[in-house]
């Protein structure tokens, strides 16, 4: 479980905005699961704070079993703080990077040990003395390639903009006020239209009034 509400809604917020946006898509988001990779060894799992898996159905599962769905997770969220730094930068990193998940993310909402709040590793193949491995290396400028997107604080939470449209992904809330304002606006202009035909009516009454036909 998350450790606090700021925890939480982060993983939360997470979850809906990218499940919004590979809503379509051969993909699945699911978050605080059981995360299965050895097939025989119940105890081989782990639970990622948020995981996006690609290549598979989408939807909920109850868990996710890597050999039966024959994808890994490509990016994981951490929701990091002081009590997880170890583990969230210790046996969890260097699982990942040995289940070959292609992007990591931590993200301390808090600040207690990240300063800059977010941090990101991609899956890259370097040369060491025995040959070729996949290491994680820092991203650069917090652009997720796997997701296509660029990654951004925003106080406690992560804001998510699309690589090719700038857009920003909304969050709930923000979801819900613009379609709040969305709602006015269209009440305004309906209220607008009525107003109009009802002058329109008003002065075409005038004109018969006077003798003379408005639709002529």
């Amino acid at each position: 479980m998350a450790e606090t509400f700021l925890h939480l809604y982060a993983i939360l917020t997470t979850l809906e905005v990218l499940r919004q946006y590979l809503e379509g898509t051969q993909a699945t988001v699911l978050a605080n699961q059981f995360l299965y990779y050895a097939p025989g060894v119940p105890t081989s799992r782990v639970a990622p704070d948020v995981m996006v898996i690609f290549g598979v159905e989408p939807g909920g599962r109850d868990n996710y079993k890597s050999w039966e769905e024959g994808q890994v997770p490509a990016v994981i969220f951490e929701i990091t703080s002081a009590g997880t730094r170890n583990r969230d930068q210790g046996d969890k990193l260097r699982l990942y990077e040995f289940l070959g998940v292609q992007e990591y993310w931590l993200f301390d909402p808090k600040g207690e040990w990240i300063a800059e709040k977010l941090r990101g590793y991609r899956l890259q193949v370097i040369e060491e003395e025995d040959g070729p491995v996949s290491r994680y290396q820092p991203v650069e400028e917090n652009l997720s390639e796997r997701l296509q997107l660029r990654l951004q604080v925003e106080g406690d939470l992560i804001g998510f903009y699309r690589l090719d449209n700038g857009q920003k992904l909304l969050i709930p809330a923000e979801l819900a006020s613009a379609l709040r304002v969305t709602a006015i606006q269209l009440e305004q202009e309906r209220e607008a239209r009525r107003k109009a035909e009802q002058r329109a009516a008003e002065l075409a009454e005038r004109l018969r009034a006077l003798g003379i036909d408005p639709d002529q």
